[in-house]
């Protein structure tokens, strides 16, 4: 049988076209209750979408399937589990990050964004709401994260589960975001 030329150029061209991925680094699941119990009040007082935790390891880098998943793949074999510390605590205008946890640069980022070919200047994060805040509405959330837990300036935690999501950035929330690979770091002899 005999493909038709149109529906092998087709198939060509859905492999060449380039799509909007993300790294995700996903806390252990009591750090994850943890944060979620600051989550859940944030986002019944200030409104936005349900969110699952998780820090921004490589934002958003427009490049192709399989590119994406061979760079992830060799960049997760080439790192270790890594810890994570609050910086701080903060409040931005950006959607996506209004009330935000900072995280210590760590040289990890810089190399495995090296393979998507994001560059190392992008500082780790883990999203505590999302949505459009007023100047003052950041300044009491950030007020409320503190009543809900007064150490979490202090977190420090390790990971070692790496997710790639391909996500839509005209996207709300992480519904329409599809999860592509999970992978579980492994320390290194």
């Amino acid at each position: 049988m005999r493909i038709p030329a149109d529906e092998v150029n087709s198939t060509i061209q859905n492999a060449q076209r380039k799509h909007t991925y993300t790294v995700w680094g996903i806390p252990p699941d009591h750090i994850v209750q943890r944060i979620k119990k600051i989550m859940e009040p944030l986002r019944a007082e200030f409104g936005g979408p349900e969110i699952e935790p998780h820090i921004t390891a490589v934002g958003s880098v427009l490049l192709t399937h399989d590119y994406v998943v061979k760079q992830f793949i060799n960049g997760c074999e080439n790192i270790e589990p890594y810890t994570c510390e609050v910086d701080q605590v903060v409040t931005r205008k950006f959607y996506y990050q209004p009330v935000t946890l900072l995280f210590h640069p760590c040289p990890w980022v810089g190399h495995f964004g090296g393979y998507l070919h994001r560059c190392n200047a992008h500082m780790p994060h883990l999203s505590l709401l999302y949505g459009n805040l007023t100047e003052e509405e950041r300044k009491r959330a950030l007020e409320k994260v503190t009543e809900l837990d007064d150490s979490i300036a202090s977190l420090k935690f390790t990971i070692s589960h790496l997710v790639l999501y391909k996500t839509h950035n005209e996207a709300r929330d992480q519904h329409s975001w599809e999860k592509v690979l999970e992978y579980n770091l492994r320390q290194r002899n």
